[in-house]
């Protein structure tokens, strides 16, 4: 009887371990890295000094646009024309985001971003980004965040908000 308790705790546990693998994983997003000179296109910081903020959008061409947190990335996608002009929406293959936790690249679209904590980026307030509900919930304890939101959450005026301390 014990022995039959101990396989059944045991399958349950891997089980459960392989869906929490699963979903980190499923989030995960493979996207060139930084080089040395690359500039975020909205700041115009050297990126690669930031490798746990940075966020990329992959064009379908391989052309790579970096930043030096989702801030700037969020800035950049709602004013394409203005950063990018040779470049359109429709051609973006994936954006992807450092989560704070792990630093793997996340899917932003899939990410949770916490707003107004005392955790600060390279250009100040930020929009810390997290791949699980349950870790935003824990980084908005933890460090006195303000509002966690999903991707289109993120309203055009909230980057610059965040720039002056208004969340």
């Amino acid at each position: 009887m014990l022995a039959t308790m101990l396989r059944g705790a045991r399958f349950f546990f891997a089980l459960t371990l392989a869906a929490w693998v699963g979903l980190a994983s499923a989030q995960a997003v493979v996207v060139p890295k930084p080089g040395l000179r690359d500039l975020c296109p909205v700041c115009g910081m050297l990126v690669s000094k930031y490798p746990n903020w940075v966020a990329t959008v992959l064009y379908r061409n391989g052309h790579a646009h970096h930043f030096d947190g989702a801030k700037d990335l969020f800035k950049y996608l709602f004013d394409l024309p203005k950063y990018a002009p040779a470049h359109r929406r429709e051609d973006i293959l994936s954006i992807a985001v450092t989560d704070y936790y792990n630093l793997q690249k996340i899917d932003a679209r899939k990410a949770f971003y916490v707003i107004g904590s005392d955790v600060l980026g390279p250009m100040g307030h930020e929009l810390i980004p997290l791949a699980t509900r349950t870790d935003a919930e824990e980084f908005l304890k933890e460090h006195k965040g303000y509002k966690i939101l999903g991707f289109d959450q993120v309203t055009r005026d909230l980057p610059t908000r965040l720039d002056d301390g208004k969340f």
